[in-house]
């Protein structure tokens, strides 16, 4: 019979192993999209001819949506299991960071993981899969002003797909107004499973309208930031400032985003970033250059919020194993 020192030890090298794995796999993603990108285009590097100071602005915008997501995840819990806001912050960015060559919405075990690793409020994993439903549906509702705006102001031909975003943004609301009543539906009452996920839900909704309102605030805040963050490196790109550009790419995205063999995976993500633009009249150097430059700074912002979630995380439980000093 193994002891339990070696058996720990196996599982600290197998964690060892599978974070390596990860690392490679990112990196040659990373690699094979680089060179592709070269290939296609006439510059050695995304940002090669980018103005560097719109670029910094643009990561900053990004990194604030991670902010006011991780904000507005937060508000989605119980008032008495609410966890950290680094804690949230770490998960969100962990989960965006690995989203880039996670695909099929593997990401949410990341995320999931991450937030019960780090200390404080202990968290069931039924808290955190409610939270992160909820999540989906206000995050479906925040982003709704934004696709409306999208649709008005797009071409014909775009319509389609945004108009497909703006209805699952309307179900959404549908969804969470009809919280209280969901379970006396004929069609989820025939399923039990349905039924009792839809009770707990119920119990959920009903002491967290006002959590959900101000949650779809800070989501409203991440999708606006996140576009403005868009618009600014098309512009260092040499792109004229279009927000109405860049909110037709992000709820593009986000459409495609809807399909879960779509959702996940860098190639994927650039490669649908940069055929949007294509398809609305950017030239090809500047489509690859944005989907490439626009997905670097994604993780990268994601992998720092990630960072400073953990070490703020980490910085408050010592804080609070730190006994107080006695008073003299």
């Amino acid at each position: 019979m193994a002891s339990p020192v070696a058996s720990s030890a196996r599982a600290v090298a197998r964690k060892r192993a599978r974070l390596l794995v990860g690392c490679v796999f990112a990196a040659l993603t990373l690699a094979g999209g680089l060179l592709i990108a070269r290939h296609l285009t006439r510059t050695s590097w995304p940002l090669e001819r980018a103005h560097m100071g719109l670029v910094a602005l643009a990561g900053g915008l990004y990194f604030a949506s991670f902010i006011l997501r991780a904000l507005g995840w937060q508000k989605l819990f119980p008032a008495r299991a609410r966890p950290e806001r680094a804690r949230c912050l770490a998960a969100c960015g962990a989960a965006a960071a690995s989203g880039a060559v996670l695909p099929f919405r593997l990401d949410y075990i990341v995320k999931i993981g991450t937030l019960r690793r780090l200390g404080g409020v202990r968290l069931t994993l039924e808290a955190i899969a409610l939270s992160i439903v909820t999540l989906g549906l206000v995050d479906a509702v925040a982003i709704l002003p934004l696709s409306i705006s999208a649709t008005a102001t797009s071409s014909a031909s775009f319509r389609a797909p945004l108009i497909l975003v703006v209805l699952f943004g309307v179900g959404a609301c549908g969804v969470l107004a009809a919280g209280p009543r969901l379970s006396q539906l004929a069609c989820v009452r025939r399923h039990a499973r349905m039924h009792k996920a839809a009770e707990r839900i119920e119990r959920r909704n009903a002491s967290t309208t006002r959590s959900a309102i101000a949650a779809g605030c800070f989501l409203l805040g991440c999708w606006t930031t996140r576009a403005l963050g868009s618009a600014v490196l098309l512009a260092s790109l040499g792109v004229a400032f279009s927000p109405t550009l860049a909110l037709v790419v992000l709820c593009l995205g986000a459409a495609a985003s809807l399909l879960p063999i779509t959702s996940g995976g860098a190639i994927v993500n650039v490669s649908t970033t940069a055929g949007i633009l294509l398809a609305l009249g950017i030239g090809k150097d500047q489509a690859i250059n944005f989907g490439l430059a626009s997905g670097l700074l994604l993780c990268g912002t994601a992998l720092l919020a990630a960072l400073v979630g953990v070490a703020l995380s980490l910085t408050l439980s010592l804080r609070a194993r730190t006994p107080a000093p006695a008073d003299a």
